[in-house]
């Protein structure tokens, strides 16, 4: 008998298939309805779980990245970007570029990484959205560890999305 989570029919449906039913398989954007390919070749992410047009997601995941254990499931709205943080002991600024995500159900904040295919011009409006965050956002962000991107990281969002030089 097999232990792992992924194995149980519940989760792999029909037939034993591991993309049954939200856990890493196509769907459709909780927000903006396009369709959305969660294939690792395209998106070049593992647990995809947001839109790459309007960045939107889906409350999934409840310990780590892709264990699709959240049983909220309500819809996570973009709220800006922020570092990963990095085991680096040197250096400002380390880190992969990440989408910050506020569950507009149950308030939880997570980050998510940025995919092959998500719309960069769509990211840089997020980033300056950012800057005015309504009260709703505010508060999601104040009752959690995740530090928001300040205007001052333009040039190191500009660099992260689209390569170039370093400012001056």
């Amino acid at each position: 008998m097999s232990r792992h989570l992924y194995d149980h029919p519940m989760l792999t449906g029909p037939h034993g298939n591991p993309n049954y039913g939200g856990i890493n398989s196509d769907f459709n954007c909780v927000h903006c309805r396009a369709y959305v390919t969660a294939n690792p070749l395209v998106c070049g992410v593992h647990n995809r779980n947001h839109c790459p047009f309007c960045l939107w997601s889906r409350h999934m995941d409840l310990y780590a990245a892709g264990d699709r254990l959240s049983a909220c499931r309500g819809a996570m709205r973009p709220i800006g970007l922020t570092l990963k943080q990095s085991r680096k002991k040197y250096g400002a600024n380390q880190g992969e570029l990440m989408l910050i995500h506020g569950c507009s159900d149950c308030g939880a904040v997570s980050i998510n990484r940025i995919a092959a295919d998500d719309d960069n011009d769509a990211i840089y409006r997020l980033f300056e959205a950012s800057f005015n965050l309504d009260a709703q956002a505010r508060a999601w962000l104040d009752a959690s560890p995740v530090k928001l991107l300040a205007p001052a990281d333009a040039w190191l969002v500009e660099r992260r999305l689209w390569g170039g030089r370093l400012p001056a």
